[in-house]
């Protein structure tokens, strides 16, 4: 009998926990968006749209702040955007536990709210952002939540096929579409640069790419991120890399390893974890019959610059082209 009261005090004891936890959640949104028991609406009165305009986005319409100060960004792609327009984000979010060299100097003064699946709203709250930008799929399920903090946008983001869209969305929410003209015509005469000086140099190989996370080992094809970059330089790829895919990405078995057969070859690796696998795969048989391998002209790159999807990124990976294809510099 004395089991069963404990029991019963337990259970009542972590109901009045859960209870009393969000009540305090409600109190600290509210601490930031005004007491009253409506939630703030996205849509402001007409006497206030003089401070705001409506952006529409995957979630709804939302009035976002003419010249937002306090900023928070909820995945990497759209926090490289937003410095490349010149906003520093006060937060982001991460899926890297080292920073890439593209953003390293950066993050010094940016909050980390934790990795892209679960941000921490405790700290978003005691931020006071006047704009959150996310992308749909990680941020539909707190979106009403994050929505009572502050103005929040979310991209219909499908993949790194997206990236150059997503560019566009958030140069759009800031007010930045002028700005963004100049960063994609810095990009344009960088890809101009790497084209002449690959024709100056006789230079037309062959580039796979291939890297692993999580426990796989994956092909970035032709629509990705890093492989649309390679297409615009006019670098040929290997037939099994140069079509697109929804996402595009593919797993790679190590049975198709000749799949990454190439002139060259770049292999990045997120973690420790995944460069024992890279090491593993190079145990492979196959592995020593790969042109670029048997050429010395296998590279190693960092994976969050090739993977970033945004314009800081893709300076990130011009700049290894530029080493590896026209320089020919061997890895370190």
């Amino acid at each position: 009998m004395d089991d069963v009261k404990l029991m019963f005090c337990k259970s009542w004891w972590r109901r009045i926990q859960l209870f009393w936890g969000g009540v305090l959640m409600v109190a600290l949104i509210q601490s930031c968006t005004g007491s009253g028991s409506q939630p703030p609406s996205t849509a402001p009165s007409a006497t206030d749209t003089s401070n705001c305009r409506m952006v529409s986005h995957a979630l709804g319409e939302t009035c976002v702040p003419n010249q937002p100060q306090r900023v928070i960004t909820l995945s990497v792609p759209s926090l490289g955007d937003a410095i490349a327009l010149g906003v520093k984000p006060i937060a982001t979010v991460v899926y890297f536990d080292e920073p890439p060299p593209y953003l390293a100097e950066h993050l010094g003064s940016i909050q980390i709210l934790g990795k892209e699946e679960q941000p921490s709203l405790e700290k978003i709250v005691a931020l006071k952002p006047d704009l959150i930008i996310g992308i749909k799929y990680s941020t539909e399920a707190i979106y009403s939540q994050l929505s009572q903090i502050a103005p929040t946008v979310a991209d219909d983001w499908d993949g790194y096929p997206s990236w150059r869209s997503h560019f566009d969305f958030v140069a759009n929410v800031l007010g930045k579409t002028d700005l963004a003209e100049q960063v994609w015509s810095h990009y344009d005469q960088r890809i101009e640069s790497l084209k002449s000086a690959l024709e100056k140099n006789q230079q037309n190989p062959e580039v796979s790419f291939v890297h692993t996370c999580c426990g796989t080992i994956d092909l970035d094809l032709k629509n990705s991120f890093n492989g649309s970059i390679l297409a615009d330089a006019g670098l040929r790829r290997p037939s099994s890399q140069a079509v697109p895919v929804d996402g595009g990405i593919v797993k790679l078995s190590e049975e198709r390893l000749m799949d990454i057969d190439g002139d060259v070859l770049f292999v990045a690796a997120d973690g420790d974890e995944a460069a024992q696998t890279i090491t593993e795969l190079k145990q492979n048989p196959l592995w020593q019959r790969l042109r670029a391998v048997q050429n010395d002209r296998v590279y190693p790159v960092n994976y969050p610059t090739w993977r970033g999807g945004n314009p800081l990124a893709a300076d990130g990976v011009i700049d290894d082209l530029f080493t590896y294809l026209v320089e020919d510099t061997p890895p370190a």
